[in-house]
């Protein structure tokens, strides 16, 4: 018997709504795992992504050095790369601090609004921010886009399981922000 196809999930920098409307697919996610080994996710407790994915939905936009590092492994081992989502398609609400310097978003959220009055400055520990939010598709190669703020349960299956029967995702019905 054939293994099976290994499919990842991955959250960058975004709210996690791309995943709770994948956890929606309820007992579909059955019928997933039946067509699919989920190998990686923010939702199962693996620690390094793994070489020779398949398939790959990457949520959320790349906003630090450790997203930065994430996309290129993660586009390096996976067949198929999805940008899952508004964030990972566009930027989206993550990419709005594109619009100020990224000095005066520290300053503001830190100094400003902040109990603590410090912009955190821990090497090694806490990400350093990029100077400006990039798309999944800045930064690597995507295969597929999946739209939506966050993409719903049905357009998520059917989508995930044309690319496991080897067929190209229609476009049909996919839209942003919806």
């Amino acid at each position: 018997m054939p293994a099976k196809p290994k499919l990842a999930t991955v959250w960058l920098g975004g709210c996690s709504g791309c995943h709770m409307s994948f956890l929606d697919l309820d007992e579909r996610l059955i019928e997933l795992a039946a067509l699919a080994d989920v190998c990686y996710s923010p939702i199962a407790d693996v620690k390094h992504f793994p070489e020779g994915v398949d398939i790959t939905l990457v949520e959320g936009a790349v906003a630090n050095t450790d997203h930065l590092r994430d996309i290129r492994t993660i586009r390096h081992r996976t067949k198929i790369l999805v940008a899952f989502g508004d964030c990972a398609v566009t930027g989206n609400v993550t990419a709005l601090r594109n619009l100020f310097a990224l000095d005066d978003v520290l300053h503001r959220a830190y100094n400003e609004l902040s109990v603590t009055g410090t912009i955190p400055s821990l090497d090694g520990i806490v990400p350093r921010l990029l100077d400006r939010v990039l798309r999944v598709q800045d930064v690597v190669t995507v295969d597929h886009f999946l739209p939506g703020c966050p993409p719903s349960a049905e357009s998520i299956y059917e989508f995930v399981a044309a690319l496991l029967n080897g067929e190209t995702p229609s476009r049909e019905g996919r839209r942003f922000g919806a």
